[in-house]
């Protein structure tokens, strides 16, 4: 893979790429603060469409706001999600009469932070709704059961459908079932040549010179099977187009494909690929569609559409509109219309579809999002402790997340995309900033520690750990102050009680949002342990529930070194629950272990 950058950090690359990326069309605006791009003049007579997801895609999500397509678009950090509080802002940006309609593709990072920041909206008394799209057929049913399928280029083309309906007055809800079914309808595979580079990152899983990988995501994820030596472009064009519309494959037999269909295709260049060699790729694609299985796109797409920064690789989707159009309230020639439909987004016009006679100044594209007034704490809702103790306790638990932050980081690259120690490190520097210029441990309350928390989580930190820990927080801390009243009771009561019945609720509402148990090596191996043990101890009125609740959490940590991955990306590895191979802890739930650790060394000193 090729390491070389025009800019060799990630640090200020994401806005200032967002900058340029509105420069074409001088309506669009900028919250840089939020990376938020928005259409102000998004009509509020149509249902407003936000998309987003971590940088790196580029276009996408940016390069899609526009008439006739999105309203706004969210962007997080290099293949991390954008945080709850960015996706709030965007859908704040465009506010409409007829509901907000949030389209993302399935990857359990941009899923919990997108639903999240739906059902805020939605307690607001807003009407919001989230459709996650899922187009890859590479990982199988089997391997699929639990996470689905996972998101590629695809949704694109149900953007384009889904902004064109809202154009035409579609309802919120016409346009949730529109997108459902189109994306049913959907069947996508890639294959690289080799992996990408992130400016400033430590890449592992280059590909030999010989060899060729499919079924490869977006963010590195290792893909299902790797081939060598490397296929011709036409054998690998033909193992492609297989796993897409071999319906006897009980695996990957996604779509029914009738004589006749209308289809679409869509192919993706992942950013490395030479438009001369995309160009003859296309045409292959068209060809062995037509000899081998009778299929002839009604309409193509081809191009950057979703990239992987600077991968040498491709994804191709065929979509079966045909059959989408059974199964909505729309004949197949009225969602074709919708792809025909133009708009003045960034895939049309930098191919000099549009032009801007008039000009506005860049500042004022840029805008600053408004300033937020925290809410003041009811002491009579507070949990207090020591303030030297609260302090302390925090210190040590960020430090040992900063510390750890190489390992978790190397392990984080080995099974993913290597942003877990990152996101884990960033929160915990944010939070010992706050400790010094915000003073927040200084009145002994430990729901302003929390509330701080909450708002490093939905505000700074990304990814698939950062939104679960942020929907975890937010439950524990309403849960603290609603049973406050157990600290009083003589029996059974006390702080331990407090704790044992929030983490209880807290994991309860998580729950809502994942399948995950124990055993699935994610970060529920540490919090479901951590919660059992507290409950216990609180039931035996016993002393030393905390630490109690540490060691299982510990265990569970550890015993995630000789899980198979069920949930997450790392289900995309390709490891099967016979293979031998040795894996590193999971990072995601060694870092909470970690913060607990923190904590409880406060008893030791």
């Amino acid at each position: 893979m090729s390491k070389a950058h025009l800019f060799p950090s990630l640090e200020g690359l994401v806005p200032k790429a967002l900058r340029g990326f509105i420069a074409y069309n001088p309506r669009l605006n900028l919250d840089e603060t939020n990376r938020v791009v928005f259409d102000p003049e998004s009509p509020k007579t149509t249902v407003s469409i936000i998309s987003g997801g971590g940088s790196g895609h580029e276009p996408a999500w940016s390069g899609y706001v526009g008439s006739n397509m999105l309203a706004a678009s969210v962007a997080g950090d290099v293949f991390a999600s954008p945080s709850t509080k960015q996706i709030l802002a965007g859908i704040k940006a465009v506010p409409s009469d007829k509901g907000t309609l949030l389209v993302i593709t399935n990857y359990t990072g941009d899923c919990l932070h997108f639903g999240l920041a739906a059902e805020k909206t939605k307690a607001k008394g807003h009407p919001c709704r989230m459709l996650i799209c899922g187009d890859d057929v590479s990982i199988g049913k089997t391997g699929g059961r639990l996470v689905g399928r996972r998101g590629l280029a695809a949704q694109i083309g149900v953007l384009k459908v889904l902004g064109a309906a809202a154009a035409d007055g579609a309802s919120l809800d016409e346009l949730y079932d529109l997108g459902t079914a189109v994306t049913s309808q959907i069947v996508s595979i890639a294959a690289t040549l080799d992996h990408c580079h992130v400016p400033g990152r430590t890449e592992h899983g280059a590909l030999d010179e010989d060899e060729v990988e499919i079924g490869t995501g977006p963010h590195n994820e290792p893909g299902y099977k790797k081939l060598s030596p490397a296929p011709s472009a036409e054998g690998l064009v033909k193992q492609i187009l297989t796993y897409l519309l071999d319906e006897t494959d009980p695996e990957r037999g996604y779509v029914h494909f009738s004589p006749g269909d209308e289809t679409v295709l869509l192919v993706s260049n992942f950013g490395g690929m030479s438009n001369l060699e995309l160009g003859a790729l296309v045409d292959e694609v068209l060809q062995q569609l037509l000899s081998d299985w009778t299929v002839e796109p009604s309409r193509v797409y081809a191009g950057c559409l979703e990239t992987s920064l600077n991968a040498p690789a491709f994804s191709v989707s065929v979509i079966n509109i045909t059959a989408a159009a059974a199964n909505s309230p729309y004949t197949a020639e009225q969602i074709k219309a919708f792809f025909d439909l133009r708009t003045d987004t960034y895939w049309e016009s930098f191919a000099g579809f549009q032009a801007y006679p008039h000009r506005r100044k860049r500042a004022d594209q840029l805008v600053q999002p408004p300033v937020e007034v925290k809410e003041a704490i009811d002491d009579s809702k507070d949990l207090k402790v020591d303030p030297a103790l609260l302090e302390k306790m925090v210190r040590n638990a960020c430090e040992a997340v900063v510390a750890a932050e190489p390992d978790l980081t190397r392990w984080d690259t080995i099974m993913g995309d290597g942003d877990c120690g990152l996101t884990l490190e960033t929160g915990a520097v944010a939070l010992l900033d706050a400790l010094a210029t915000k003073n927040i441990a200084a009145g002994g309350s430990v729901v302003e520690v929390l509330t701080e928390l909450e708002d490093i989580l939905e505000g700074k930190m990304g990814g698939t750990l950062g939104g679960i820990l942020g929907i975890f927080f937010v439950s524990l801390r309403t849960a603290v102050q609603e049973n406050l009243e157990l600290l009083a009771k003589t029996d059974g009561g006390g702080p331990v009680a407090v704790w044992s019945k929030a983490l209880a609720v807290a994991l309860q509402h998580l729950k809502q949002y994942t399948p995950a148990q124990v055993g699935d090596r994610t970060v529920m191996d540490t919090l479901i342990p951590f919660a059992e043990a507290m409950k216990e101890a609180a039931a035996a009125g016993r002393e030393g529930g905390f630490e109690a609740g540490v060691d299982a959490a510990v265990g569970g940590a550890e015993a995630t070194k000789t899980m198979r991955p069920k949930l997450g990306r790392a289900t995309y590895v390709g490891i099967g629950p016979g293979d031998s191979k040795e894996l590193p802890p999971d990072p995601g739930a060694w870092g909470p272990w970690l913060l607990l650790r923190g904590c409880i060394r406060l008893c030791e000193d």
